[in-house]
């Protein structure tokens, strides 16, 4: 996936990404949710760049959104 000691980009970026792919999918938070198993809230604080997600997360995010965890999160 992604190199030893390569850096995550800053977190508000990151959360405009997340919202523009959830927003190019036409996915509201609670499908996103449903899709990732994870809570409402917690996809509204990776979007507002509040929180990270756990690696887990960052794989299922990518799978929802057809993409990378690379592209979402290290590019």
């Amino acid at each position: 996936m992604w190199q030893r000691g390569e850096k995550m980009i800053d977190p508000e970026i990151i959360g405009k990404r997340l919202l523009m792919l959830r927003k190019k999918s036409n996915m509201s938070r609670i499908e996103v949710a449903k899709l990732c198993e994870i809570s409402k809230s917690a996809i509204s604080m990776y979007e507002i760049g509040k929180r990270i997600p756990k690696d887990d997360i960052k794989i299922r995010l990518a799978k929802c959104y057809n993409t990378t965890v690379e592209k979402i999160f290290y590019l």
